[in-house]
């Protein structure tokens, strides 16, 4: 066997690690039902918003018509916006005839030191323990997020009955286009590989992530791990705060969810932003760890159905790893009602990641790296 042969056994032997070893990250599996708790204790929902005026209505519209049992308020930080956000979430609860139960507030100028989004939600909680002091759970939300009716009844259930510190859930992205079909599917799985759920949930793991979308957590939890300010300059917050939540003792839940999707669209330029805006922070802005990341990509990736093809029966380790690797990506697929088509192809999606991950880096080089509605996030440790 020649040294190409070695190399493909060896991918294919990483990929059976992968499949069988790293906490079936690529298996959908259904949370069982949780029971009605005793009671269902108050919840303020947190909306930070920048320039959301083509979503925020539809946002504000479902969390206002949850079916909750208990109290459920909203909290809008209008951070701002030059589109009229704030009046339009306004008006989408007049519309409801539910003014009462929400607050929009004015995002005050960035202290040094922040990012946007975070001091944007940092807000929202001083806002929350000002306005509803009785209320026990925050519910972190997107402004591009629609939430079906039982979707923070769910949560909530999950989190009193597991004794979670904080449960979120990653929203079901939109597949509608072309783009959207080829990269939202690649884009969760690769998520997942990074952080198999099963991990994030094991106390004993270090693993730690959430879905900023929808993310349900007790308040005494946010300030045990030390509020926002413990992640002030963390331009992936939802992961920084289960980090931080994890760090200081409390357990976190992650699932997928169809009961919250995005409402926002991407182009093929669109997505790849997307990506390139915090890839390079989840390296730790890491010029050896980047070094790691294209090679695995590559190795591991992009190779196996080019090499298997070149190849042919000579080298049948590169076989094996592409039918691994694409048999991986069947169950996302499935779940995001996708062709399975698409499943061969990943190798090709993961050369636009690849793409996408190295221009990241050369953003974070050049001092544009990490931004949020046309802010650049700190640098950490650093200023504004």
């Amino acid at each position: 066997m020649n040294e190409l042969g070695i190399l493909g056994w060896t991918v294919a032997a990483a990929w059976a690690w992968l499949l069988l070893a790293r906490g079936r990250f690529w298996l959908i599996e259904e949370e069982p039902a949780p029971p009605v708790p005793p009671r269902w204790p108050d919840i303020v929902a947190i909306i930070p918003a920048r320039d959301e005026a083509e979503s925020v209505g539809a946002c504000i519209g479902s969390l206002l018509a949850q079916d909750y049992p208990g109290r459920l308020d909203l909290v809008l930080v209008d951070d701002q916006s030059g589109d009229g956000t704030g009046g339009l979430a306004r008006a989408a609860a007049a519309s409801l005839r539910a003014e009462s139960r929400l607050r929009v507030i004015a995002g005050a100028p960035r202290p040094a030191g922040w990012a946007s989004k975070v001091w944007a939600m940092a807000q929202g909680v001083a806002e929350a323990e000002s306005s509803f002091p009785r209320a026990e759970l925050l519910l972190f939300a997107d402004a591009d997020i629609v939430h079906e009716p039982a979707a923070v009844r769910d949560s909530a259930a999950h989190l009193l009955a597991g004794d979670f510190a904080l449960v979120s859930r990653m929203v079901l992205l939109a597949t509608d286009t072309l783009a959207e079909r080829a990269i939202s599917p690649a884009f969760v799985h690769f998520f997942r590989l990074l952080y198999p759920f099963r991990w994030v949930a094991e106390p004993r793991m270090r693993t730690a992530a959430a879905a900023g979308g929808h993310m349900l957590q007790r308040r005494e939890s946010l300030a045990a791990a030390g509020g926002m300010g413990a992640i002030r300059c963390a331009l992936i917050d939802d992961c920084a705060l289960a980090a931080a939540i994890k760090r200081s003792g409390g357990r976190l839940s992650l699932a997928l969810t169809r009961k919250a999707r995005s409402i926002r669209r991407h182009d093929w330029a669109g997505l790849w932003r997307m990506i390139a805006r915090s890839a390079y922070t989840e390296l730790g802005h890491s010029p050896l760890r980047l070094a790691g990341a294209c090679a695995g990509l590559l190795a591991g990736l992009v190779a196996p159905p080019f090499l298997a093809v070149a190849c042919g029966w000579t080298s049948p380790g590169w076989s094996c790893a592409w039918a691994m690797l694409t048999l991986s990506y069947l169950p996302i697929l499935r779940f995001y009602r996708v062709s399975g088509w698409w499943a061969p192809l990943l190798p090709l999606v993961a050369l636009f990641f690849l793409g996408a991950t190295l221009d990241s880096a050369l953003r974070h080089w050049r001092g544009s790296g990490g931004a949020w509605k046309g802010r650049v996030a700190p640098r950490a440790g650093g200023g504004a």
